[in-house]
C-alpha cells in the first residue's frame, strides 16, 4: 500500500503442482533423470485439480506477463492463483456424488 502512493504496484503469483522435475529433485534425482519426471508429475497432476491438465511452466509465465503488461496497470496488492482450481477443493462431480449420497443416507424409505 506504501509503494501504490509511489504508482509502485506489487503483485504476487502463487503457482499450484506445475509439472516439472522439481518432484523428481525433490526424491534425490539429478540432472536429466529429474526433469524426466515432469511427464508422470503431469499425468499424475492432470488429475489431481478441477481443470483436467498438468499445469506447465507457461502458465505461470503467463500470469507473469499480465502482471508486466500495461493491461494490468489498475492491479496492485493481488495475489495470481494459478493452480488449476486445486484451492477450492475437490472435484465438482465428486462433491456433488458426495452430497447425493448423503441424502440418500438420510431416508427412511
Amino acid at each position: 500500500m506504501e509503494l501504490g502512493e509511489s504508482n509502485v504496484r506489487v503483485n504476487s503469483i502463487s503457482p499450484g503442482a506445475i509439472a516439472t522435475g522439481i518432484f523428481g529433485k525433490a526424491l534425490g534425482l539429478k540432472g536429466q533423470e529429474a526433469e524426466d519426471t515432469a511427464q508422470i508429475a503431469g499425468r499424475v497432476l492432470s488429475q489431481a485439480q478441477p481443470i483436467r491438465r498438468a499445469g506447465q511452466p507457461d502458465d505461470i509465465a503467463k500470469a507473469a506477463l499480465f502482471l508486466a503488461s500495461d493491461d494490468s496497470t489498475f492491479v496492485n496488492a493481488a495475489d495470481i492463483l494459478v493452480d488449476g482450481g486445486m484451492i477450492g477443493g475437490r472435484h465438482w462431480s465428486a462433491h456433488q456424488e458426495s452430497v447425493k449420497n448423503l441424502g440418500k443416507a438420510f431416508r427412511s424409505d
